[in-house]
């Protein structure tokens, strides 16, 4: 079984935004499977430094947007 990370995101809240981006599409455009985009948005996948980026950059958005982690005390930094 797959230990869930730590990493939350707003990938799909941001899909959304920006023209309802199917996860296919979304996959497409960043060079991965579908199931990839699948696993980051649910947590089970920590994509590598230079695929947040690139989603980043894709949205229009700062990496800290996009992805988030938290701190000791449970807060996201």
């Amino acid at each position: 079984m797959v230990k869930p990370t730590k990493i939350t995101n707003t990938i799909r809240a941001l899909r959304f935004a920006h023209g309802q981006l199917t996860q296919a599409a979304l996959a497409d455009r960043i060079g991965v499977t579908r199931q990839t985009v699948i696993a980051i948005e649910q947590g089970r996948y920590s994509p590598s430094l230079e695929m947040a980026f690139q989603l980043a950059h894709l949205f229009g958005v700062p990496l800290e947007e996009v992805f988030q982690y938290p701190d000791s005390t449970g807060e996201t930094l």
